[in-house]
């Protein structure tokens, strides 16, 4: 259910090696989002979950529209957002969830080319990075036949916990079941925030 989680950066290179010398572990090129002006790298988080961190692309020209993920104005490295995998088809999921009273928008298609030459090629809702959920919701995928990214990814991390509170936690936690809900996860009342635990080589780590 935990597809993976957005560690947004001002700089790709600087934080993917301030993780492997904090971590002990290895990231591996993600690539480019063309047109989007970004690019990531990646590291797996235990079974088909991981990490990625992404940020602006320097190859790129700068896009017509702010860069994903709002790292165009971000001083740091920052958790931001989560993403899902539905079990269930994601027009069911979004009109489900729609019911609910959760807009999560409509599902647009991206792609990018891994540096082996596959291309990759998805679906994804957009996050909802603005108030009142500041990131807390998840945006959904569909990897449609594409392989998944964490197959080949260097696993010597875990996620151990999701640490999420929102305003109306009640609300989150219907949108989840809708989801398919995972233990690991964890919902509290309050202001939106959110939170993660990862075991590492060297100990863990709060994101």
């Amino acid at each position: 259910m935990i597809d993976h989680l957005v560690l947004a950066t001002p700089d790709v290179p600087a934080t993917a090696a301030e993780i492997r010398a904090s971590w002990g572990i290895e990231l591996a090129p993600g690539g480019s989002h063309v047109g989007r002006g970004t690019r990531n790298e990646l590291t797996g988080l235990g079974g088909a979950t991981y990490l990625e961190v992404v940020g602006p692309d320097p190859t790129q020209p700068d896009p017509a529209l702010p860069r994903p993920f709002g790292v165009d104005d971000l001083p740091t490295a920052s958790l931001v957002a989560w993403c899902a995998r539905p079990r269930r088809a994601l027009p069911d999921v979004l009109n489900a969830i729609a019911a609910l009273g959760m807009d999560l928008g409509g599902a647009m298609e991206m792609s990018r080319a891994r540096p082996d030459g596959v291309l990759l090629q998805w679906q994804l809702t957009f996050p909802l990075l603005g108030p009142p959920h500041l990131g807390v919701v998840p945006f959904l995928i569909d990897w449609l036949d594409s392989p998944h990214p964490a197959l080949d990814l260097p696993h010597e991390a875990t996620l151990a916990s999701l640490h999420l509170t929102h305003p109306e936690a009640d609300m989150v936690n219907a949108v989840l079941a809708e989801i398919g809900a995972s233990s690991i996860i964890e919902v509290a009342e309050g202001p939106a925030s959110l939170s993660a635990a990862v075991h590492t080589p060297r100990g863990p780590v709060t994101l």
